[in-house]
């Protein structure tokens, strides 16, 4: 594989991912923060250059320090062949087999590889899936270089157009003072390593909030470093207020206003959510979202 870390070649690799979507929108979103700061120090792998079959994200050596750290330790993947990532997956200085880690993609097939790859290393691997849900504009994404170079604070929030029809609400920048909040109530969260992740996402990415009366966020939303959409939640007593509506319009106002792309996942069997997010116009995509956790034998949890 080859580290690919021009500038001009990443953007080109950009560009060449969009006709891909949507299974390369993993990589492709992770693609953008890379070349906009790179804040979670992430490099891209190909198996050629400049015609690939193979992109893999991952985070650079020095990121990944604690061999329990699934929230670091991810890789995604795209491949236009992924019947035949077996192969790759299976080198040690591709992926670091020893840790426990995630491996995250758009593509089922990618999962035989995976599979394979993980018994040959006699590795633990569990996989989840859930549906890919994205919006019409999503789908017809040209990319561009248009976007401002510049972190989630520097480039500031949308007018105040929502707020007049809340007065003791306020939409906001979510502050990573407010990590702790969102760690208790992420289903995935509650322990110090998803803490110091959500602190991560809310320093350096596309974060927003609801400020109730007494200035607490009541509803809030992060984004991921491959630009899912997620950790999305209304404090019980706010709930069917319209409060996550307001925010949910007003941020993908500025995502789209930037170029940011964005999607989402949801389970399947979760249907208020995806009623929820349908009058948003997000829909079904053509494939769906794909995760594998891989536990080395001495890791593997109780």
């Amino acid at each position: 594989m080859i580290l690919l870390n021009n500038s001009h070649k990443l953007l080109a690799l950009y560009k060449s991912l969009a006709r891909s979507i949507p299974e390369s929108l993993k990589v492709y979103g992770s693609v953008y923060h890379i070349n906009h700061g790179n804040p979670f120090n992430m490099e891209v792998l190909v198996d050629s250059w400049p015609e690939y079959q193979m992109v893999i994200i991952r985070p650079q050596k020095q990121e990944m320090t604690d061999d329990m750290d699934s929230y670091t330790n991810v890789y995604r993947m795209f491949s236009k062949e992924p019947q035949k990532s077996e192969e790759v997956l299976k080198n040690c200085e591709i992926v670091n087999w020893k840790q426990r880690l995630q491996i995250q993609g758009f593509q089922e097939s990618l999962g035989e590889g995976i599979r394979v790859a993980t018994f040959s290393k006699s590795v633990k691997v569990e996989h989840s899936r859930a549906l890919l849900l994205v919006t019409e504009d999503i789908l017809k994404l040209n990319a561009s270089s248009k976007s401002k170079l510049g972190s989630w604070a520097e480039t500031g929030h949308p007018d105040d157009e929502f707020e007049s029809e809340t007065p003791n609400f306020k939409y906001a920048q979510l502050d990573v003072s407010y990590s702790g909040l969102v760690n208790d109530n992420w289903k995935r969260g509650k322990n110090e390593r998803s803490l110091h992740y959500i602190k991560r996402c809310i320093e350096d990415l596309p974060a927003a909030c609801m400020l109730g009366p007494e200035g607490v966020p009541v509803s809030w939303v992060t984004m991921d470093p491959s630009c899912e959409v997620g950790m999305a939640y209304s404090m019980e007593k706010y709930r069917r207020t319209g409060n996550m509506a307001r925010v949910m319009v007003r941020y993908m106002k500025y995502l789209r206003q930037k170029n940011i792309p964005f999607y989402i996942s949801v389970l399947e069997e979760n249907e208020d959510s995806r009623r929820f997010v349908g009058q948003f116009g997000f829909f079904e995509a053509s494939c769906e979202w794909h995760q594998w956790t891989c536990y080395p034998q001495n890791l593997v949890p109780f």
